[in-house]
């Protein structure tokens, strides 16, 4: 029976990929994958024999392509197998549904074609970060953005809480052809962030390790020394609380609590 199921194979090489995700690849008709390295599309490839490697998609070489036009292509790729009455599994490292438009893409269109389409949940790189920093997020709260798209409308942070902007490297470039974006554009973004935060505040740079013999990179440094960092596009960008927590005074006056109460 047709139908299309994206999977999250975690970060981590083999290890952090779950019973069902594993379950989905081994008994797919066909699978297509989007894995970071060749070890993690091996792996992948060793537990069932149809897989379509997504990589192709993407500029070869000196090609110049509009990553809208790969993200299409990936689509209408996962959509025609279904299309043909195959069970087909779109299996995507990290979790399938964050930072990946392809799945959302391919999910909705097959439902709008009465094919049975869903998303099993897979650990990202966010889980990987509050682990490997020690952090819990719930403790002060946090906020998610994408960089580029946090300098293009007018987002604003609580410095009282952890800000995450994710594809750091991809900051201020709106192109999409490109995977890299540049000194100046770093700098606008270190201005607009210091209207929060001090220049002298320390943030940090980190990336999860793909495979169990790596360490994950934690790269500490001020906010100012931000634009000559070097990053890549699985950089991810934490920019720890400058402020306290500050009590809400009227609320706790209603709900008939003090500060006190909440120490």
């Amino acid at each position: 029976m047709a139908s299309l199921v994206c999977v999250g194979t975690g970060i981590g090489l083999a290890g952090q990929i779950s019973v069902r995700a594993k379950s989905h690849i081994e008994h797919a008709d066909i699978v297509f994958s989007l894995m970071p390295d060749g070890f993690a599309q091996r792996y992948i490839e060793g537990l069932n024999a149809n897989v379509v490697n997504l990589q192709q998609f993407y500029a070869q070489g000196d090609e110049i392509k509009n990553r809208r036009l790969t993200y299409e292509q990936m689509t209408q790729a996962m959509v025609e197998a279904a299309q043909s009455g195959r069970r087909v599994v779109g299996a995507f490292y990290g979790h399938p549904g964050v930072f990946a438009c392809v799945p959302h893409m391919a999910i909705r269109r097959c439902t709008a074609l009465g094919i049975e389409a869903w998303m099993e949940p897979g650990i990202s790189a966010e889980d990987c970060l509050w682990a490997d920093l020690g952090i819990d997020p719930a403790q002060s709260g946090h906020q998610s953005f994408e960089a580029s798209q946090f300098m293009f409308f007018r987002h604003q942070p609580a410095p009282c809480c952890h800000l995450l902007l994710w594809q750091i490297a991809l900051a201020g470039e709106n192109t999409l052809t490109r995977f890299h974006t540049s000194r100046d554009r770093l700098q606008v973004l270190v201005k607009q962030l210091s209207q929060w935060y001090p220049l002298e505040h320390e943030v940090v740079l980190y990336e999860a390790a793909f495979l169990p013999v790596h360490e994950p990179r934690i790269c500490r440094l001020a906010l100012k020394d931000l634009p000559d960092a070097e990053m890549d596009p699985a950089t991810t960008l934490l920019v720890p609380p400058a402020q306290k927590l500050e009590h809400n005074l009227e609320v706790l006056a209603m709900l008939g609590l003090t500060p006190a109460d909440l120490a």
